[in-house]
């Protein structure tokens, strides 16, 4: 008898994901590798919402690495869920990594205009590249 009631094709379908990509998941720390007597992957209902989670994660930048940092709080609603206080710090880190990169790249954008403006229509008339 089956003791959570999904092999790994289950859970692949209800969360809308690869069986590979649980493999990924369960080899990265992310999900529980339970398995029967026979040695087929065994889940839970939890692990949809963990999987879930997961893609959530994985969608606004997160590597699955970063994740791990997260695994108290994958059962749970991440970002709405009081329960998950955990959550708030690494979000915050990612939000400032990814204005950090935007920041850069707005600054590599204004350099390329100039650029281009140099090489279209005369002379430039501010600084194309960035002292470093």
């Amino acid at each position: 008898m089956r003791r959570g009631g999904m092999r790994i094709g289950e859970l692949a379908e209800r969360a809308g994901v690869t069986r590979r990509a649980l493999r990924y998941y369960e080899a990265h720390g992310l999900l529980p590798d339970r398995r029967t007597a026979n040695g087929y992957r065994d889940y839970d209902e939890r692990a949809v919402r963990r999987v879930d989670n997961i893609r959530r994660l994985l969608s606004v930048g997160f590597t699955a690495e970063e994740i791990v940092e997260f695994l108290p709080c994958l059962e749970s609603e991440i970002v709405l869920d009081p329960v998950c206080p955990d959550s708030a710090e690494p979000i915050a880190r990612k939000l400032s990594a990814v204005q950090s990169t935007l920041d850069e790249l707005t600054e590599t954008r204004d350099r390329l205009a100039a650029l281009l403006a140099a090489v279209t229509s005369g002379p430039v008339t501010g600084p194309v590249s960035k002292a470093g």
